[in-house]
């Protein structure tokens, strides 16, 4: 009798520790991958690149950027993609600039940016399972490409695709263009940030001046060659619409910002 209770308790010990487990692996992962970084634009495509740093990036092909009007992004390849110039493309990857500076860097810029430990994640995220000979040339690529061009934001790509089913007619009408002054047109302003903190890679702050173009109170291109204002967060900025005879017009104008010092 207690030999049967016995093999009865340890049956039902049993089929609870399994029903346990069945309800644990139900849950799936602890921690869901991240979702990759997506941009889209129009390719310009690079014939004359043919450094051996750009052929480490263009993995054989030519050098390829993706441009939104408010963004010039150099693409980073680990294997070749079928590229057009003037196409429109979608691209899936890792943002480097943006990973870079999330990490952030306890020494804040004072040993360099970016730190080769950042770029090194930067890869393995984008690439994971890389040889250590090919993980250390894309370490060493990317990182030499940011520290020259720290605000000009390079992508590494997992996947690109053109866009073939957006059509674009309204583009075509010729929108009117004028010239506003700068003070005139901060006088517009709805909503912006006052200041922004400089980088880690300008970390005493200046204050700049950067040539713009806004249509329907957004900015929707840059007409600069100063990093800084390549870094501004141009999305966060809103403006009163400019009307000439009722219809919306594109704005040619100056919009200062303001960097505070890193502390």
């Amino acid at each position: 009798m207690y030999r049967d209770a016995y093999i009865l308790y340890f049956l039902v010990l049993t089929l609870a520790g399994l029903s346990g487990c069945s309800k644990s692996s139900d849950k799936g992962p602890a921690k869901a991958a991240a979702a990759p970084d997506k941009i889209q634009g129009k390719a310009q495509v690079n014939l004359d690149d043919n450094t051996a740093t750009d052929a480490a990036m263009n993995a054989g092909g030519p050098s390829v950027y993706l441009i939104d009007g408010l963004h010039r992004y150099r693409l980073f390849f680990n294997k070749p993609f079928e590229i057009a110039a003037g196409k429109e493309y979608a691209a899936e990857g890792v943002l480097a600039q943006k990973v870079i500076d999330d990490i952030g860097d306890p020494d804040q810029g004072k040993n360099g940016y970016p730190l080769e430990s950042s770029c090194q994640r930067v890869v393995n995220m984008a690439w994971p399972g890389l040889a250590m000979d090919v993980m250390d040339l894309h370490v060493s690529t990317l990182r030499g490409r940011v520290k020259r061009y720290p605000a000009r934001p390079v992508f590494l790509v997992t996947q690109i695709a053109q866009v073939t089913s957006k059509d674009k007619p309204d583009e075509e009408k010729k929108i009117p263009e004028v010239a506003v002054p700068a003070d005139k047109q901060r006088a517009l302003l709805v909503e912006g940030p006052s200041s922004l903190t400089a980088p880690l890679w300008d970390p005493a702050g200046a204050t700049i001046r950067c040539r713009v173009f806004i249509s329907d109170g957004k900015v929707s291109e840059l007409d600069t060659g100063s990093q800084l204002c390549e870094t501004v967060p141009w999305s966060q900025y809103r403006y009163q619409p400019t009307l000439k005879s009722g219809h919306p017009v594109k704005v040619k104008t100056e919009v200062e910002v303001r960097f505070d010092p890193r502390k």
